[in-house]
């Protein structure tokens, strides 16, 4: 019987490309064959067995040399690092909500770089704290895609005629691009609309550049239109709240004539609870923060939005450039930082530490890339400098190498570039966080109830 001519080429060109692959450095990241799972499956070890909780067992996977705690229930927290207090407002706010104060909500802004961009650990991170103190609605999302990965979950769009500027991708930056840092300019025909997962919202508000001539825009819901909004008037932000139908899970925005520049939508539930803005773009860094939106109107988007904390969540697109890293990140971290304190003073920042990073040796092991360390233990310290809260995503996960046995596992918790997560790997780093705040939260309410004794 003869080999099939097709097969058989089909076959060599799957060799040439693991050989190029593998013989080719500057590809090590994009090998076709782990060696080192080949070796497993040969050598094969049955697993150890981890606990039954599956936000546990999934933690067990990360750090399984690390002991449970005695109750035999849950790993050691990684706890926030907040010797200043610094996050009392943040605590106060939560504190508001679970008395069940009227009106009372807590809302936390989270940039971060492309696995933000994608609600991945920002959306575990938003449902916990939801099921726990309340849902006050979704929060902020972008008029249209910038990525066609970007998304939240509960929220899936579709647009068109929308000329998209991302503040860390365009070249002739003028530094409005509202509070999640993308601007979007449309005229009549200009279209976004929003389908949420759930019914239930009270009201949807659209955030806008006002300027001279500029034109106007129409909201509809579930086939109803809701009203309109021109923006033409002197240079400036702009709000335009609607009252959304309670059954109501469809929004649609369409331009209806004149230049239209908008930034972002937001669902809010009218209810006391928790609303979590997953604030992403992909390959950003720190700059974005420091340098490219205009400070005065960045300001008064955080004012409008009023977050309680703001988590500066980089570092890992900038732990790959050495030079950045120790010439550069300092400056433009602590300027981040001032940023914030002068237009929400009295309001609480967390700096975040990025999760570990891996690439191939010339060996081909994956390990952490040689500058993240030093850009971890510098964040450390500049929250520590500033008086601002720091949580080491980085250490809480496992640590130096932890992306190689991520990787090794089954499933795998990250892709094959060694630095997003997969779901089940963003859900790790979610709970990590959520369990982090928790636990600073119950320290804050210890240390209070101490206090008034």
């Amino acid at each position: 019987m003869e080999f099939p001519l097709k097969t058989a080429l089909s076959v060599g060109c799957l060799i040439a490309m693991v050989v190029a692959l593998e013989l080719t450095p500057g590809w090590a990241n994009y090998r076709l064959m782990d060696w080192d799972a080949v070796s497993q499956v040969a050598e094969f070890r049955p697993s150890v067995v981890s606990p039954r909780d599956p936000i546990v067992a999934a933690e067990f996977k990360l750090k399984p040399g690390r002991a449970l705690e005695k109750s035999g229930s849950r790993m050691a927290v990684e706890p926030l690092s907040d010797p200043t207090g610094s996050l009392s407002a943040f605590y106060q706010a939560i504190e508001r909500v679970e008395a069940g104060e009227p009106g009372a909500t807590v809302r936390l802004a989270h940039y971060g770089d492309s696995p933000t961009t994608a609600d991945l650990i920002t959306a575990d991170v938003r449902a916990l704290l939801q099921k726990r103190f309340g849902d006050a609605g979704h929060g902020y999302y972008l008029i249209a895609k910038p990525w066609a990965w970007y998304g939240h979950r509960g929220v899936d769009s579709d647009s068109s005629g929308w000329d998209i500027e991302a503040s860390n991708l365009t070249k002739n930056r003028d530094g409005y691009y509202g509070y999640g840092g993308v601007s979007f300019k449309g005229g009549a025909g200009s279209r976004a609309r929003f389908r949420l997962k759930e019914d239930g919202y009270a009201s949807l508000e659209i955030s806008y550049w006002q300027q001279p001539g500029g034109g106007s825009f129409a909201v509809e819901a579930c086939g109803g239109r809701l009203g309109e909004r021109a923006t033409d008037g002197e240079p400036g932000e702009g709000f335009a709240e609607f009252t959304m139908p309670a059954d109501c899970k469809e929004v649609i925005v369409r331009g209806e004539g004149g230049a239209l520049r908008l930034f972002g939508i937001q669902f809010l539930r009218g209810t006391n609870g928790v609303i979590y803005d997953s604030l992403g773009l992909n390959g950003a860094y720190i700059s974005v923060l420091a340098k490219f939106l205009k400070p005065e109107h960045w300001a008064k988007e955080l004012q409008h939005y009023s977050p309680d904390v703001v988590v500066i969540n980089y570092g890992t697109n900038e732990s790959v450039y050495a030079a950045f890293v120790d010439k550069v990140f300092e400056k433009e971290l602590r300027d981040t930082i001032h940023r914030i304190r002068e237009a929400l003073p009295g309001k609480s920042i967390l700096v975040m530490s990025p999760m570990d990073r891996g690439e191939r040796n010339a060996s081909g092991q994956i390990e952490t890339v040689p500058a993240l360390q030093r850009l971890v233990e510098m964040e450390r310290k500049i929250a520590a400098n500033e008086g601002v809260a720091f949580f080491n995503t980085f250490e809480a996960m496992g640590g130096n190498g932890t992306m190689a046995k991520w990787y090794a596992a089954e499933p795998r918790l990250v892709g094959a570039d060694f630095i997003h997560p997969m779901p089940s790997g963003a859900k790790i780093i979610g709970n990590l966080l959520y369990k982090a705040i928790l636990d600073g939260y119950n320290r804050y309410k210890t240390a209070k109830t101490a206090r008034q004794l």
